[in-house]
């Protein structure tokens, strides 16, 4: 299912609509053919029947509601992380440039490389669901430099106390960024989505309705809903995939902006 995924919005959308209101139209013209007929309905079978499609809806609903918005709060959630890094990442730098020579140049450069990294090299892996490993060398180097470097003044003490903060702050979320990029709905809820969609639309055959037009209308018309929903949450569930997944566009700016001035 990891391909569904990868593949443009406009093929997947047309796709799952397709094998939806494809399987519930001609589910139910076999069933109103071989089925329908040789079942017996009496006077309050119908609002039975009703009754149940009703129930089956209201839990189904109830279950794709819930996931729709696990799905959105997470992708939400995951934009936010990559905007922390990118403010703890300027934070960071501009710290920096209140350093004296040669150490402040040195760790700028290796800031500029490790955007740099990100942006060209972490991103497209992210984009393919993998997590990078680049640039725990160069971070390493970096904390290296702030750990050696011996301030001589309670300035540069204060400085060199607030730029390790923001160091860690920048760490921590970059842990946070690598730790994103698996996040995705358990495969156990995707079973219910998809298995609860094909049992609500089976269970909508059972009703003698007298135009078959009519039947088919409404039926198609619900399996198209549900396909709907069931398309938001495939384009929204991995965060840096697919054609919605998140763009390095806030590292982008920070380094067009900050880095290269």
């Amino acid at each position: 299912m990891d391909f569904l995924f990868d593949l443009p919005l406009i093929v997947t959308g047309p796709l799952l609509l397709a094998v939806l209101v494809g399987f519930s139209l001609l589910g139910l013209s076999w069933f109103r053919k071989h089925r329908l007929p040789h079942l017996r309905f009496g006077e309050t079978d119908v609002e039975f029947g009703a009754a149940m499609l009703a129930s089956i809806m209201v839990f189904y609903g109830l279950a794709t509601a819930l996931t729709a918005v696990q799905v959105w709060e997470g992708y939400e959630k995951v934009k936010e992380i990559n905007e922390q890094e990118a403010s703890s990442l300027a934070t960071f730098y501009r710290n920096v440039t209140y350093y004296p020579e040669p150490i402040r140049s040195a760790i700028r450069e290796r800031i500029r490389d490790y955007t740099y990294q990100v942006i060209h090299e972490s991103w497209p892996l992210q984009h393919l669901g993998q997590i990078p490993t680049q640039g725990v060398r160069a971070m390493d180097e970096v904390q290296a430099m702030l750990v050696r470097f011996e301030p001589s003044t309670e300035a540069e003490k204060g400085l060199a106390l607030e730029t390790l903060a923001s160091y860690d702050r920048m760490m921590e979320a970059r842990r946070m960024r690598l730790g994103s990029v698996e996040r995705k709905l358990p495969g156990i809820l995707w079973l219910v989505i998809v298995a609860g969609a094909f049992i609500s639309l089976i269970s909508s055959f059972y009703f003698p309705v007298l135009d078959p037009g009519v039947h088919r209308l409404q039926v198609g018309l619900l399996a198209g809903f549900i396909g709907l929903v069931i398309f938001m949450m495939l384009a929204l569930d991995r965060p840096y995939r697919g054609d919605l997944g998140l763009k390095p566009r806030p590292y982008e700016l920070l380094y067009e902006q900050l880095m290269t001035r």
